[in-house]
């Protein structure tokens, strides 16, 4: 291999870690977002077993979902503070539900965000890509480099197009599964239930939960999701569904 075929090796492999995807950088801006600068877009889309990360290359998303979690909590909070006059309670409820892992995943998954995760080959493979919370994550990391690019009302904006069904929906109004299990349990005087991790299967990034509820004398369910707490919402749920 001559010098120039080394260099413009060298120079494909860096722009394999530093540059974005035109197919992405089109997927970006159909969804709204302007990229002037492509730094905090390829941090926001980049795993840390990205070939590369942390090593001369982009860094990974964990700063900036840092950053997207507080401006998506706020952009929510604010915006349910303005659409009525429900108590504390109700709209923490709502506001809980709306910023979740489970709710940033969903809305990752609608808008085809799996396919544009810099992940290492290995993570890819262990199913990363469509691992609740490397979604979620990186759903918030994409926040998090609009505000860093154009500024909170930018990223509020955003936030408003993406999250619309879930706004003007359901999402939170009902009251959560293992709230309901809890005042079921009191209210037909059984102990109040118990949750275990009966099970964990796949790497950290691909983690699998398996939990059983139990409610002492009345039965058990168990349920199965990325995370341990989604894992323990949908056990009450079919814990409520079969006994309540």
């Amino acid at each position: 291999m001559d010098v120039v075929q080394r260099r413009a090796l060298g120079a494909d492999r860096r722009h394999a870690v530093s540059g974005l995807d035109p197919s992405t950088r089109e997927w970006l801006a159909a969804l709204g977002f302007v990229v002037d600068v492509e730094a905090p877009w390829l941090e926001a889309l980049t795993h840390g077993s990205f070939n590369g990360a942390g090593a001369g290359g982009a860094t990974d998303y964990q700063r900036l979902e840092f950053l997207g979690d507080r401006v998506l909590g706020l952009s929510v909070a604010s915006w349910l503070y303005r659409a009525g006059d429900g108590p504390e309670g109700k709209l923490s409820q709502r506001l809980n539900a709306l910023v979740s892992g489970a709710t940033c995943a969903r809305i990752a998954r609608e808008i085809g965000l799996p396919a544009h995760i810099r992940l290492g080959k290995q993570a890819r493979d262990d199913g990363g890509a469509d691992s609740d919370k490397i979604l979620g994550d990186v759903m918030e990391a994409l926040i998090g480099a609009c505000f860093i690019e154009h500024g909170f009302d930018d990223a509020r904006d955003a936030i408003y197009r993406l999250w619309a069904s879930e706004l003007e929906g359901d999402v939170g109004k009902a009251k959560h599964p293992k709230s309901a299990l809890q005042e079921w349990a009191a209210g037909n005087r059984r102990t109040m239930p118990h949750y275990e991790v009966v099970e964990r299967s796949g790497p950290d990034h691909a983690a699998r939960f398996t939990v059983r509820v139990t409610i002492r004398n009345v039965g058990s369910a168990e349920a199965v999701a990325t995370s341990k707490g989604e894992a323990e919402r949908l056990a009450a749920k079919a814990f409520l569904e079969q006994y309540g």
